[in-house]
């Protein structure tokens, strides 16, 4: 066992994902203090928040549109981007995906994602690579066919980034979606909204405890 697996397994336990039951995820019971405690581990190693210890509302959405329309990743190759818990990521291999790849920066997601996928019964692939610093023209893309995002739009850079990437793997055919429970920064100009929920999520984090989110999919 790994520090970080050990880390998530004493800070978290095994909960339903609130609109999505038969998903679970290991969340953290209180946020506060795992938050606080990340700080610490922050400012020893820089680390980011823990957000792989709480389903969030976009990624909740995204998921439950996956599982609601199954076709989107049905037999095809999945990357899961920002993938934080992986949510999304199992979602689309109960959906039928050919492989899913999630990726997120932080090293505490990559221990997530596995803890998540192993609780969930399905295989999941994991890259901590920073996939924005190599969107330049010439830079490689995965090898996948759609990419799922789950609550990207907290800063403007790291929207634009996104939106840079996507726009890119578009010229290369591969398919965007997106959710998101309308974030300031979110824009939608070239997208096409395809569903909208109501989420139940959590109060401390979402300052409500069921919050409004959609579905988009990129123009190409």
């Amino acid at each position: 066992m790994t520090d970080l697996t050990a880390f998530i397994q004493a800070q978290t336990r095994p909960l339903p994902v609130p609109s999505l039951p038969l998903i679970r995820l290991y969340q953290a019971n209180e946020v506060t203090p795992l938050w606080l405690m990340t700080e610490q581990e922050m400012a020893s190693q820089r680390l980011s928040p823990p957000f792989w210890a709480f389903a969030w509302s976009g990624g909740q959405a995204l998921a439950r549109h996956i599982l609601e329309n199954p076709e989107i990743v049905r037999g095809r190759r999945v990357l899961d981007i920002a993938c934080g818990s992986g949510l999304v990521g199992i979602a689309a291999s109960q959906a039928g995906a050919h492989s899913v790849l999630c990726n997120d920066i932080d090293p505490y997601a990559g221990a997530a994602v596995a803890l998540n996928a192993a609780l969930n019964g399905v295989d999941l692939a994991f890259t901590g690579h920073d996939l924005l610093a190599s969107s330049l023209p010439e830079g490689p893309l995965p090898e996948v066919d759609v990419i799922l995002a789950g609550d990207i739009c907290y800063e403007k850079p790291m929207t634009d980034a996104m939106l840079t990437y996507f726009r890119r793997a578009a010229r290369h055919r591969i398919e965007t979606y997106i959710g998101d429970p309308h974030r300031t920064y979110f824009p939608t100009t070239g997208l096409i909204r395809l569903a909208d929920y109501d989420i139940l999520t959590n109060a401390d984090i979402e300052e409500t405890a069921v919050k409004p989110a959609s579905v988009w999919k990129l123009e190409t």
